[in-house]
């Protein structure tokens, strides 16, 4: 609840100077994706960067060897796996309304990022 406290005074603070808002990592279960829209509104577009769970677990693996986390291979992969048991369901929850356009995430960052831009600027003509 705090989150979406804190989210939802950001957006209104920022209303008149904005086309929109760009929310990483929110909602990240489906419980929050409908207390969102109740308190705050429909999302028009939500984007899912789609990539395999090894992927996922080894670009994981890269940030905690540059961040020096205790984390290891098999302790990444099931936090790989519960974030994909969350995540499903709320894909399938925006997939139903039309509203999820995944963005393929196999590439590199700089390809990846220029997939969410083509996403974004073709939604926003």
């Amino acid at each position: 609840g705090i989150v979406l406290e804190l989210l939802k005074e950001a957006m209104v603070s920022k209303l008149g100077d904005t086309k929109g808002f760009l929310i990483d990592g929110y909602p990240q279960e489906l419980r929050d994706a409908e207390e969102f829209e109740n308190k705050v509104g429909e999302p028009k577009l939500v984007l899912c960067l789609d990539c395999s769970a090894e992927t996922m677990s080894s670009r994981l693996l890269m940030r905690n060897q540059s961040s020096q986390s205790s984390e290891n291979t098999e302790t990444t992969e099931e936090r790989t796996e519960s974030y994909c048991q969350a995540s499903n369901p709320l894909i399938a929850y925006y997939e139903s309304k039309t509203q999820l356009c995944k963005v393929d995430a196999e590439g590199t960052q700089e390809d990846v990022f220029l997939e969410i831009c083509k996403t974004i600027d073709s939604f926003l003509k």
